[in-house]
């Protein structure tokens, strides 16, 4: 978790008042950061913040804009006073494939110090790689006002086409050099793996400013104490992250005396200025916020509250500061009005009823059965609830039998709520060809199936052996030695599914209704998996059949 050191002396100059090393704790834990400690021969101070959701609070900047709200000697939404500025980055269609989003600012008016260059750079740092992926998302660079001649370009170059000193080098190097051989470049080069074309940052005449996400350059990029004048950056693959990003250095660097200048950035198809004010809000609902904290706050005490925690408040909506992108629903509201009113200070509610707990039924099924499979010679697995419909259903050669997708994914291979327990152990195997055989592994749990609308967890077993030799009987003596040991009787039948080999292939049928399915993979399928071996499975309901017994 970003872990952010400051002077204790550079925070009262920022807040405006004198604070003792005890009210930095207290003040930290309600930001949910843990004060981690104080050297008073360095007049440091680190703290953990833990919620990577407000990255506004990486800096000491953003910590004291927190700490002005709490201790209420500032109230209500930051506001950033930007100034309209004659500055453009021209974004060209090159990079979209690549880096496709920039935004920027111009910051100037305040001289530069040592502890300032510090804490930009930690802020940067921090930013980048907790917020940015290790800069896969976001990378921020900063940079010297008064070397560069505007407008900026923001292109992608063939790798060796531009040579240029790379910050703390002394000679020229060629962007396909830089990632082979500068330190910077090496750490961070997984972030453009397979691009054949990489990101530029460069003014009109050609000067190199950067090269996103890797390093910027030695003589525009590197800021010194004593400049007045900075201009900021990011480039990245998420807009909104991007924009909060630069918000949250405007902010920062506003509250440290820069006046903050916009900058248009051009894309082929259109123009966004920078920075970018959200001006986002979220419904307060007073009976909302009585139910969820059990406080009979008036109107005038949640506004208090919000204000102390730098929202606006009015009729019945709290504004958002341009910095935070946390806010996902009024309950984040609420928590931030819990936060400022003290937990200490909510009175606990006396239950009321006691009930004595017990585990599921299911829960001894589920153990028995896995126990069973252990002492059979199977390894079991534990897998992910995510997976996807290719690996689900398109490896498998099977249809959609119903699934549970997620809208906004993060990643397409964990974009769909698993439905069956069989795929998710022929990909393991595809990962162990290496390791020797048989391999027999096993993995029992949830699964989620949908019918139309009506969506149900169902719990499952699914056993699974990849040997030269495996056939069906040895998956058929699996299946009746469970049944023999749980004292169920089955019916096996035969079954056609186009994951099992034609004609090697059975479900079983306990009081007429389905429990299982066995039988040989079928060939396409061990194909689909690169697996050269033959592959025996079975995958059985346990709620509602051995829950009945």
């Amino acid at each position: 978790m970003p872990t952010i050191s400051f002077s204790l002396k550079d925070v009262q100059n920022l807040v405006g008042k004198k604070l003792t090393v005890a009210q930095i704790e207290e003040y930290a834990s309600c930001a949910k950061g843990d004060f981690e400690g104080y050297d008073k021969n360095t007049d440091e101070i680190k703290i953990d913040f833990g919620d990577t959701n407000m990255p506004y609070l990486w800096s000491v900047e953003g910590f004291a804009i927190f700490l002005k709200g709490i201790l209420g000697i500032e109230k209500g939404c930051p506001k950033l006073n930007t100034k309209s500025g004659n500055y453009r980055i021209i974004v060209d269609k090159s990079v979209k494939s690549v880096r496709p989003y920039a935004a920027g600012f111009v910051a100037k008016g305040h001289k530069i110090d040592d502890c300032l260059i510090k804490q930009m750079i930690q802020l940067q740092e921090k930013v980048c790689d907790n917020f940015g992926r290790k800069r896969r998302k976001i990378a921020i660079g900063i940079y010297s006002y008064d070397k560069i001649t505007w407008p900026v370009h923001y292109k992608a170059v063939d790798p060796e086409s531009v040579k240029f000193v790379p910050l703390e080098f002394k000679r020229e190097m060629s962007l396909k050099e830089i990632l082979e051989s500068h330190p910077k470049g090496k750490e961070y080069a997984f972030t453009l793996g397979g691009f054949a074309k990489y990101p530029l940052l460069l003014d009109s005449k050609n000067e190199v400013l950067s090269f996103p996400p890797i390093i910027n350059s030695n003589f525009t990029g590197k800021i010194e104490i004593g400049d007045e004048h900075l201009f900021v950056e990011a480039t990245g693959t998420d807009l909104e992250a991007i924009q909060q990003s630069l918000n949250i250095f405007a902010f920062a660097l506003q509250s440290r005396g820069f006046e903050v200048f916009s900058v248009d950035v051009q894309y082929p198809d259109k123009t966004i200025k920078s920075p970018y004010l959200f001006g986002d809000s979220a419904a307060v609902n007073l009976e909302q916020v009585r139910s969820v904290l059990g406080l009979e706050l008036s109107e005038a005490e949640i506004k208090k509250c919000l204000e102390k925690m730098r929202y606006d408040y009015k009729s019945g909506k709290a504004f958002i500061p341009d910095y935070r992108r946390d806010i996902m629903h009024p309950v984040d509201v609420i928590e931030d009005i819990a936060v400022c009113h003290g937990y200490m200070n909510i009175t606990p509610i006396p239950m009321k009823s006691y009930t004595a707990g017990a585990p599921l039924r299911i829960g001894g099924v589920s153990k028995n059965m896995r126990d069973i499979a252990v002492g059979f010679g199977y390894q079991e697995v534990f897998s992910p609830i995510l997976s996807s419909r290719a690996l689900l259903y398109g490896r498998m050669c099977a249809k959609d039998t119903g699934t549970v997708e997620i809208e906004s994914f993060m990643s397409e291979s964990f974009s769909s709520v698993r439905s069956w327990l069989l795929p998710i152990l022929m990909d393991v195997l595809s990962k162990n060809k290496h390791c020797e055989y048989p391999q027999r592994i096993f993995e029992e749990g949830l699964v989620t199936e949908r019918n139309v609308d009506s969506i149900a967890d169902r719990e499952k077993i699914c056993i699974v052996s990849a040997h030269h030799k495996a056939d069906y009987t040895e998956i058929r003596q699996v299946l009746d030695s469970i049944a023999r040991l749980f004292g169920i009787s089955m019916d096996i039948e035969d079954a056609e599914h186009p994951s099992f080999l034609p004609g090697r292939c059975a479900r079983a049928l306990v009081n007429g209704r389905e429990s299982a399915i066995l039988g040989e993979i079928n060939p396409k399928v061990l194909e689909n998996f690169g697996i050269e071996v033959p592959v025996v499975a079975m995958e059985m309901y346990l709620d509602g059949i051995f829950q009945e017994k």
